[in-house]
């Protein structure tokens, strides 16, 4: 399958993007927003990198292994999310249009 290689080259790239402008901008709530935004990259790249290794591999220790990964992506995922969401609605309170 080669849906799941190019998903993980592209979170991690996004990942490597988000990192990067952290650097640039001074504002702690764009930071952060940033953050959470790299932080959904990094578990998107961990939870598809955990289903393509047991989809390469086929074997028990991948499978536990691919479990691991697919719980710590899927945290990720989710906490980066949350504080996506939330700095977003802080954004917009801070910054009315």
């Amino acid at each position: 399958m080669i849906i799941f290689p190019i998903i993980i080259v592209i979170s991690l790239v996004f990942w490597v993007y988000y990192k990067v402008a952290i650097l640039k901008t001074d504002d702690g709530l764009t930071q952060a927003y940033f953050n959470a935004k790299s932080r959904i990259c990094l578990g998107s790249f961990i939870f598809f990198f955990g289903i393509n290794q047991y989809i390469f591999y086929e074997t028990r220790i991948s499978l536990f292994i691919g479990i691991i990964f697919l719980v710590l992506g899927g945290l990720h995922l989710y906490s980066g999310i949350k504080e996506a969401k939330h700095y977003r609605r802080e954004w917009r309170r801070l910054n009315p249009q």
